[in-house]
């Protein structure tokens, strides 16, 4: 990387932290770090929630999504914006009337401590894991770039987050989100920008878009039905609406961002303003993906992104046929250029017949070229037996450091880790909140003072800084990140989803009997994820309504002693 691009990354992450820290500077109590002292506006929040949801891993794994998939991934997010609708309305004025910290304290009040502790450790350990895996991304780039080693990458970047969060608590992550949100978009449209630009002379945006389309990449919705389907009009709808009212409202780490705002209303107009702009902002970063797929059709691919890993690999006894493989990817590659320069031809043309046919020959080339890749990371993997050798996250970053001009790169290398700062400290920041109020405060030091629990709250951060550094050590076990985050969080926020529907809307269900239903539930959802095929954007759904049914079957059969609120 060039002299400029590191001044580019190194002065926009150094003004931003700055800037944080400046700003945010005394807070004296526990109000002031853990709800901002109530003072942030709506396009604040709406920001902010923007930028918790924007992580490293939707700037550098989303491309990749795309490249192999498509626009499909899209459908995740169409059940949010009805999401912010039900939460404006419905959740958001009780948290506002309790003047709660943390979405479960009104757990307690509804039922009692047990369910109020069981529903924070299901955020705490989800969320604990999240944390790792938005630490890890980012250091997969400095690392390649940097030749450091993982290990030592994650523990820079985990550091780096956690002395800015620990200095200013939610006010710092809120306030400097706004900078890493405008830094965030404004990279992303001129990479848009750049890809399109590098497109042969005589291809145009239109032609562009229309290759893409014949070659399966504009699959923007599917109304197919299929349970293992992860990504169709139907699980959108269903199990991403229930994964945003869980993740939006009952997971600390986008409550704090709206709990802070100056009133109700701009609390509101901050949730839908991200209802508004969610989807066009991840349409444009899936878009991007299927540009550069599109770039790769008229230039040669490598045949497996991660070249850190490749370079290692032909170090090894399996040079000579990894050099053999890359070189029938390359023939593969050439034919499969004049494939497309033809296909280009007969869509300028009109003639949609020849274009069908064309485009058979140009997804049969591409097939066989995945074959190819498939074997090179075969060979990677008997050459490197501990080696990742899925590579689709480095699809973007490789496009980024071989192609893009000085100064953008260092650009584009800052938004990603610009999001790596902004879903990581607010992660951070919810971990230590949760733990200070619902846990610590509740359950052990009852009787401490405002600067006691500023300080706990501090050192909490620092601990799940720490945890978040060990987990992110374990991450490249993982598939592909954006993935494996929300498979995560599918896994726990339909349960706690469900704890919280009982809890606004099912008077008839107490404690006792939403406790123990969540529990039930928890284990069928893991055992879906463990020993079925189902999608993992139904664990919500399933989740959720199994926490209602539950609750309903055991209420009558426990003691009518219980609490009654």
């Amino acid at each position: 990387m060039s002299l400029p691009d590191w001044l580019v990354l190194a002065g926009t992450l150094g003004f931003i932290v700055i800037y944080g820290i400046w700003k945010t500077r005394g807070s004296k109590d526990i109000e002031g770090y853990l709800k901002g002292d109530n003072s942030m506006k709506w396009w604040t929040i709406g920001l902010s929630v923007m930028a918790t949801q924007a992580s490293a891993i939707t700037f550098l794994s989303t491309p990749g999504q795309a490249y192999e998939d498509g626009m499909r991934f899209i459908q995740f997010y169409f059940g949010l914006p009805i999401a912010m609708v039900i939460i404006s309305v419905t959740i958001i004025p009780i948290f506002y009337r309790l003047k709660v910290f943390t979405a479960y304290e009104y757990l307690e009040s509804r039922f009692d401590l047990k369910t109020r502790t069981l529903a924070a450790l299901l955020f705490l350990i989800q969320r604990g894991l999240a944390a790792g895996i938005t630490i890890y991304a980012p250091a997969i780039i400095l690392s390649s770039i940097l030749g450091w080693s993982l290990t030592v990458t994650n523990v820079v970047i985990g550091l780096a987050v956690t002395i800015y969060t620990v200095s200013g608590g939610t006010k710092a992550v809120s306030v400097t989100q706004k900078q890493q949100m405008a830094v965030m978009m404004g990279g992303m449209v001129v990479a848009g920008i750049m890809v399109v630009r590098f497109l042969p002379a005589d291809v145009s945006f239109g032609d562009a878009v229309a290759v893409a389309g014949k070659m399966g990449k504009m699959n923007i919705v599917d109304f197919s039905f299929n349970w293992d389907d992860r990504y169709n009009f139907w699980s959108g709808i269903t199990g991403g609406l229930f994964l945003s009212l869980s993740y939006f409202g009952t997971d600390q780490s986008q409550v704090s961002r709206y709990i802070g705002g100056r009133s109700l209303a701009e609390s509101r107009l901050g949730l839908l303003f991200n209802g508004l702009f969610k989807i066009p902002m991840q349409f444009l970063i899936l878009f991007i993906g299927v540009m550069v797929f599109v770039f790769y059709q008229f230039n040669q691919a490598p045949v497996f992104f991660n070249q850190e890993t490749k370079a290692r690999a032909e170090a090894t006894a399996y040079a000579g046929e990894l050099r053999q493989l890359e070189e029938q990817h390359k023939a593969i590659s050439v034919q499969k250029q004049a494939v497309v320069r033809e296909l280009v031809g007969n869509i300028k043309a009109g003639d949609d017949t020849k274009a069908d046919a064309t485009s058979v020959r140009a997804l049969e080339l591409e097939q066989q070229a995945r074959e190819v890749r498939a074997e090179v990371k075969s060979v990677i993997q008997k050459a490197l037996p501990d080696a990742e050798t899925k590579d689709t996250d480095y699809v973007f970053l490789s496009f980024v450091t071989n192609y893009l001009p000085v100064g953008l790169v260092g650009l584009l290398l800052a938004v990603i880790l610009c999001a790596a700062m902004s879903s990581s400290s607010s992660e951070l920041n919810a971990l230590a909140s949760t733990t200070v109020v619902d846990i610590y405060k509740r359950s052990f030091k009852q009787d401490g003072d405002g600067a006691h629990y500023l300080f706990a709250s501090r050192v909490f951060t620092i601990i799940w800084g720490s945890i978040a550094i060990m987990f992110a050590t374990y991450a490249s076990l993982l598939d592909n990140l954006i993935q494996a985050i929300n498979i995560i969080g599918s896994i726990f926020y339909g349960t706690i989803l469900g704890v919280f529907l009982v809890a606004f809307y099912f008077k008839y269900i107490k404690g006792n009997a939403v406790f123990i239903a969540a529990l039930l539930a928890e284990a069928v959802v893991l055992y879906c994820h463990f020993f079925t095929d189902i999608a993992f954007l139904w664990f919500n759904v399933i989740g959720c309504v199994l926490v209602i049914v539950f609750g309903f079957l055991l209420q009558p059969l426990l003691p009518s002693a219980e609490k009654n609120t």
